[in-house]
């Protein structure tokens, strides 16, 4: 009798660890790519000369990129100094302004892309909440789960060393894994950079290493809002912070060229910009558009990615698109008479997710048929309500990464 019952508890504990393993075990190993401005950037100063008497010329490295300490009147002149790029018309490249070195830390690590402000002050939580729900299904940080954050001012025709980091990073992972495939989780231009970064790979190679790209409310077609950045500027959210101060860094970053409205999501008659003076400005107007905004520049860093913009090659793996919807998301620029360019425009409001345009949204559609016939799966799930930043933290969205992460398939467009 006893030794019934030691059998029996014996074949209850081998047989409990087993289940206790098959429900700790994960699904594919996650990569996440973040977007414009969800990467951590450090900066070394070595200058010669500087704008204001408050900036300094030497340091060592610290953080630039959030440091919200650095977004204060008076001293964001000096942020926007070491922050900006300087364009080259001869190479048709970017570089840092003269005697500053900046770098991209915790590549292969989400500390950088959960947290935009080391200090980890609240309003600077990135992919925090996804993180820390990954962790929670069982994933683990550094091993199952990594990031691979990058410059996010630079053009994709500048990311050559990033998409090779890319490949390696996605090599590794799936080794240490276990073989498993892994998933690209994006946020904003990261989609549209991974999208690139697949483009770039062999199909053969991309059977083999990626499970799946899924892209949180990427602007597969470009917004109408990186029009009013290039016009105006945007203060971040931050509203002691006058727009037009930012406007010099912002409009020198290569990626907002490449996130203008593409051709191929707006028709060539469509007014994206009106003035009272008759002159209206449309997808095939952008030449014209920086030359009257007195930022000829623009068009040059424009005609570097627009060949990138307009390639929309199905990626050539399984396609997980959402994004919100029903937000205020600029539609359309307005000036009244006399106040282009110096001016602040009306802003018309249209639909999408408060940033990115809808039809900019649902250009993973665009792949529905092409998908079918490649034997790929597009998948798109619209959430109503949903800003181009909460869908980091809405409930919907982890619960959906849940269902796909531990196998669960979903409906096919």
């Amino acid at each position: 009798m006893y030794r019934e019952i030691a059998v029996f508890l014996i074949l209850l504990n081998v047989f409990g660890c087993m289940l206790c393993k098959r429900d700790l075990e994960i699904g594919p190993p996650v990569i996440l790519v973040p977007g414009d401005g969800g990467s951590q950037l450090e900066a070394k100063l070595n200058k010669t000369s500087v704008v204001h008497y408050l900036c300094a010329k030497t340091s060592d490295y610290f953080d630039l990129w959030l440091n919200l300490e650095l977004l204060v009147p008076m001293v964001i002149d000096c942020w926007v100094d070491n922050m900006k790029l300087i364009y080259d018309e001869k190479t048709r490249t970017t570089s840092n302004s003269p005697g500053v070195d900046i770098t991209v830390p915790g590549f292969g690590n989400t500390s950088t892309v959960e947290w935009l402000d080391p200090s980890q002050a609240s309003p600077s939580a990135y992919f925090k909440s996804i993180a820390n729900a990954l962790v929670g299904f069982g994933y683990e940080r550094g091993a199952s789960l990594r990031a691979a954050p990058y410059d996010f001012r630079k053009g994709p025709h500048e990311q050559q060393d990033y998409f090779t980091r890319m490949r390696s990073l996605v090599e590794e992972t799936y080794e240490k894994n276990g073989m498993k495939r892994v998933v690209l989780l994006t946020h904003s231009m990261g989609g549209v950079m991974s999208l690139r970064f697949l483009q770039l790979q062999t199909q053969a190679w991309k059977n083999k290493y990626i499970r799946a790209l899924v892209t949180l409310s990427a602007p597969w077609g470009g917004a109408i809002k990186s029009l009013k950045v290039f016009a105006v500027g945007d203060n971040l959210g931050i509203f002691v912070i006058n727009e037009g101060i930012l406007r010099e860094e912002q409009r020198s970053s290569p990626s907002l060229a490449w996130l203008l409205p593409s051709s191929m999501f707006w028709k060539t008659d469509e007014v994206l910009v009106s003035t009272a003076d008759a002159k209206n400005y449309t997808v095939k107007d952008f030449e014209a558009f920086f030359r009257d905004i007195d930022y000829t520049t623009g068009w040059e860093m424009r005609k570097d990615v627009l060949s990138i913009a307009n390639d929309f090659t199905y990626p050539g793996v399984e396609v997980h698109c959402l994004h919100g919807l029903g937000v205020n998301t600029i539609e359309r620029l307005e000036y009244a008479a006399g106040k282009f360019p110096d001016g602040y425009p009306n802003l018309i409001f249209g639909d999408g997710d408060g940033t990115v345009n809808k039809r900019s949204l649902e250009g993973c559609t665009k792949w529905s048929q092409i998908g079918k016939k490649k034997n790929g799966r597009i998948y798109h799930q619209p959430i109503p309500g949903v800003s181009h930043m909460d869908i980091l933290t809405d409930d919907r969205v982890l619960s959906y990464l849940r269902s796909l992460l531990s196998g669960k398939r979903r409906k096919i467009m």
